[in-house]
């Protein structure tokens, strides 16, 4: 597979947004690393002029958590979804409040994504 050259300052955007993450990013990083270590989930891949908050490329897997701001970009999120959709990974969302209230039920989510049978 031919890597894509990135554009100028994309892994300095990610290393920014890695360095100033959420706590409901950092709970589940913790949480994907200690559960899934074999789908090697990274943080803040680029995705096409997108970056994906977790991803597995192995699992064609993107995790996305939310925060309030993003009940007011729904048109920009759905846009991002059905782009990383068109490049062969499923995306599924949570929002801050549900990682830091039910942190249980997310991983439980994401087990059913990584599952043969979760995938849709």
């Amino acid at each position: 597979m031919k890597r894509l050259a990135l554009k100028a300052g994309t892994v300095e955007r990610s290393r920014a947004l890695r360095l100033n993450a959420t706590d409901a990013e950092k709970m589940v990083w913790r949480a994907l690393r200690e559960a899934f270590p074999e789908a090697k989930f990274r943080r803040q891949v680029p995705l096409g002029s997108y970056f994906a908050d977790f991803c597995s490329h192995s699992a064609k897997l993107v995790i996305e958590i939310d925060g309030g701001q993003h009940s007011e970009t729904v048109d920009y999120d759905a846009a991002r979804t059905s782009f990383i959709n068109s490049e062969g990974y499923q995306v599924i969302r949570f929002w801050n409040n549900e990682v830091m209230e039910n942190i249980e039920g997310v991983m439980a989510r994401i087990q059913e994504s990584l599952s043969p049978c979760g995938r849709g």
